[in-house]
């Protein structure tokens, strides 16, 4: 039975993934940030630890609880992050080092436990959730995508650090999925955004009303299941790719990139964020 860890399961991709790979006959530990996400998994008859990934401790904490109960760990799924909207002009420091402290730092520190357990096994995978925006950037994401492209980095120089190791790294390129990354983000968005005094006020209105809004706001969105469905054949797959792109925005604007010319491809980009913004 193969063992997994995935990050943020409280709900959407993570918490779909878990269930799905349950079923499929993995030995999955789900982890959240809140203790009542925690609870509420266990009495659903998860392994289930609280592990919030800006801290270090709780980060080794978990991984050590892994190997203690079971002696190995085959599978990491760093799925936690969350993103903030914003022009970059309005973005204060804090409200960077939020970002790159979760999505960045904390999923960094995630992947240096593991790879310890993984260099020791000789052999393991990762998968980190990135995003479209991870190689297709769009106006008022200016943190998150900075934050994606990141995590695409890291784990293009990871790809080469571990080849032929048995450690296969790929990311996950989500376009419009359903879950609660909208509510999450508008949280973060009304904490650091100063809508009345910024010169962008009239774009952060059609943002507000995408954020507020009710149900899917792009076309082609996928729910959080059939991401998942994704996330287990890439984990389930005898030598996994290193790029699952999910939704028919994050295949076509993978394209998009290679072939159109930058200006044409600028235009495509606040094209789509404009149709999101606009009120139902």
């Amino acid at each position: 039975m193969k063992t997994i860890l995935i990050t943020g399961c409280s709900s959407g991709i993570g918490y779909a993934t878990a269930q799905l790979l349950r079923q499929d006959n993995w030995r999955v530990y789900t982890s959240c940030r809140r203790a009542e996400d925690v609870e509420r998994l266990r009495s659903e008859g998860f392994h289930s630890l609280q592990l919030d990934i800006t801290n270090d401790e709780q980060i080794q904490a978990a991984i050590e609880t892994v190997i203690a109960e079971l002696g190995h760990l085959d599978a990491l799924f760093c799925n936690a992050g969350y993103g903030q909207t914003g022009a970059a002009e309005d973005l204060c420091r804090a409200a960077l080092q939020e970002q790159f402290n979760t999505n960045v730092f904390g999923t960094w520190q995630c992947i240096n436990a593991a790879m310890k357990i993984f260099r020791r096994q000789q052999h393991g995978r990762i998968l980190v959730n990135s995003s479209i925006l991870g190689y297709a950037a769009m106006p008022w994401r200016s943190a998150y995508t900075s934050s994606k492209f990141a995590l695409e980095g890291l784990c293009d120089t990871l790809r080469h650090e571990t080849h032929a190791s048995g450690i296969y790294i790929s990311l996950l390129e989500p376009g419009p999925i359903t879950s609660r990354f909208r509510p999450n983000a508008l949280i973060k968005f009304k904490q650091y955004i100063d809508v009345e005094n910024s010169v962008h006020r009239a774009a952060y209105q059609a943002q507000l009303n995408r954020l507020q809004a009710a149900g899917s706001v792009a076309p082609f969105t996928l729910t959080a299941e059939q991401c998942a469905q994704v996330c287990a054949r890439a984990l389930n797959a005898s030598k996994p790719k290193a790029r699952y792109p999910v939704t028919v925005p994050a295949h076509l604007f993978w394209y998009l990139k290679k072939f159109l010319p930058i200006s044409c491809l600028d235009w495509l980009c606040r094209t789509a964020v404009r149709k999101q913004g606009k009120p139902n």
